[in-house]
């Protein structure tokens, strides 16, 4: 069993190679059962999308690899501190164990810390730079969209 240096120490490896190929300083390694099932590095310089991070990244080629269950109990080992999309994105999938070998403080100085955006979260929604609202649609006559939903998969089961 490696303990968590050793994984950071490949997240680590896996980000300064995507340097090398003109990405960000990011990587990260999803460990399941002892052994590695998946790596990724921070792809937004390719794809132009915002969410091609690293941690989600990996932890899509690990469902696909080895199935979504893989991922329950799981570890992923970043490069850099997650952000709030990768860390919800990990307990949506049932990671039980991050670790990180960057934090926000260390990532400021160089524009790459989400602080911010986690301490915009913790604010209510009214007070939050991104206006959320929640605007109730109900259908003319028939099921809601869960009812339907609920009946379609208890019809396949």
């Amino acid at each position: 069993m490696h303990d968590a240096t050793h994984y950071l120490r490949q997240a680590i490896a896996l980000a300064k190679a995507n340097i090398a190929e003109g990405g960000r300083p990011f990587g990260a390694v999803v460990v399941s059962g002892g052994a590695v099932i998946a790596t990724a590095v921070n792809e937004m310089h390719l794809s132009h999308d915002a969410t091609d991070h690293a941690e989600l990244l990996a932890l899509r080629a690990a469902a696909r690899a080895a199935g979504p269950e893989a991922l329950q109990g799981s570890a992923v080992y970043a490069s850099g501190h997650p952000c709030p999309m990768c860390l919800a994105a990990m307990r949506l999938a049932g990671v039980a164990t991050v670790a990180y070998a960057y934090s926000n403080e260390d990532g400021a100085p160089f524009t790459l810390s989400t602080a911010e955006i986690y301490a915009d979260l913790r604010r209510p929604f009214a007070e939050q730079s991104m206006t959320i609202s929640h605007v109730p649609v109900k259908p003319d006559s028939g099921r809601s969209l869960y009812e339907e939903w609920a009946q379609a998969r208890d019809a396949r089961t």
